[in-house]
């Protein structure tokens, strides 16, 4: 499902440049559930902001789903997001003036799917994640992992073959983090790949396997 080959990224800063990733190579098959970890700079956001196709690799390849990932247009790159992949952030990143129901629509009106049918769509994955009841409630009439599902529902509305979880559950106590895990084991036993960066070691060890980056390189996988 996922493939990175010797894939290198530096950023460029006023006096100097930055090697963030040094070489990684990842085999990944559909259907894994994937924790990616490492301390702050080991370069795991960058990883993952380069699987997502939000950000360039500068050597390597990234194969998709059989696809190389590379010297895209902006439309090429925008197909393969909403296609292939769904996001989930720590920071939920739902619109404040928009419903949950609309929330968990979003990305089919960016596919020109017809209203009525992403509506239809946004209930049947709300009440996938147990949230059907709150479907017209905004993000701050919900908690924390209430909101952190919705965005869950909403990265599995257009049917991603990779879901990419950016600590997801870095702002919610442990409990609710439990429970948001659950509904990550729920989706990854439908087929659907699963990675997820993470510093704790209580949410790795719910995963099936752990990538370990240390300065830029794959200290175990």
């Amino acid at each position: 499902m996922i493939q990175l080959k010797g894939i290198h990224k530096s950023y460029q800063t006023e006096y100097n440049s930055l090697h963030v990733l040094k070489g990684i190579d990842i085999d990944i098959q559909e259907g894994d559930f994937v924790s990616i970890m490492g301390s702050s700079g080991s370069g795991k956001s960058t990883m993952l902001n380069i699987l997502g196709i939000l950000d360039k690799y500068d050597e390597g390849e990234y194969i998709l789903d059989g696809n190389l990932i590379k010297n895209l247009s902006q439309k090429d790159e925008a197909y393969y997001r909403n296609h292939l992949l769904g996001f989930v952030f720590q920071s939920f990143n739902l619109l404040a003036f928009k419903t949950a129901k609309e929330n968990v629509a979003l990305p089919l009106y960016y596919q020109k799917v017809d209203r009525k049918v992403r509506q239809e769509l946004a209930l049947e994955y709300l009440d996938q994640v147990g949230l059907l009841e709150w479907a017209d409630h905004y993000p701050n009439q919900m908690s924390g992992g209430q909101q952190q599902r919705v965005a869950i529902a909403r990265s599995l509305i257009s049917k991603p073959k990779v879901i990419l979880a950016d600590e997801p559950t870095g702002a919610l106590d442990s409990k609710t983090s439990e429970d948001v895990m659950d509904i990550f084991k729920k989706v990854n036993a439908q087929g659907i790949t699963v990675l997820l960066v993470t510093h704790e070691d209580e949410i790795s060890k719910m995963t099936n396997r752990v990538i370990r980056l240390r300065d830029g390189i794959i200290e175990s996988s």
